[in-house]
């Protein structure tokens, strides 16, 4: 097995303080998108032990009457994406008719939706464990017009 040269063990060396240095710096003023030097907040913060547990879904009704999780496969919306966005959603409930317009160019074959909601299921934690108990908190909904 051979053995590094000053010179290979040097740039090891520079290499791992410029990553560090990167991380540090990322981690106290960067964000999002310097990732892999920046935080990702998404990951960042935690809720405490008696908070509910929230889980954002959308989901659309058909002119069936038909309700759909609307996801990735069939509208081609990320929950991540939902997450993120989510303020703007609220703002704005008629940027949910986009997501009826992908879920129709995905699935030509299907009714159309004729309303879209953006949901907040929260779980009830008790002292770090889920009690079973959930309300669901509807934060944005788009219907067609008539």
């Amino acid at each position: 097995m051979a053995e590094l040269t000053a010179t290979g063990r040097g740039a090891r060396v520079v290499a791992a303080v410029v990553g560090a240095a990167l991380l540090l710096a990322g981690s106290a003023w960067g964000h999002d998108d310097w990732f892999p030097f920046g935080p990702f907040s998404m990951y960042a913060g935690v809720n405490g032990p008696n908070e509910p547990a929230p889980d954002t879904r959308v989901e659309g009704t058909d002119r069936t009457g038909r309700v759909i999780v609307l996801n990735e496969r069939n509208a081609g919306v990320r929950r991540a994406e939902i997450e993120g966005q989510e303020g703007s959603y609220v703002g704005d409930p008629a940027r949910l008719a986009r997501i009826a317009d992908s879920y129709q160019g995905l699935n030509p074959g299907a009714p159309p939706l004729d309303k879209v909601a953006l949901i907040v299921r929260l779980h009830e934690i008790r002292h770090s464990s889920a009690t079973g108990k959930w309300h669901d908190d509807v934060r944005a909904v788009w219907e067609r017009p008539a």
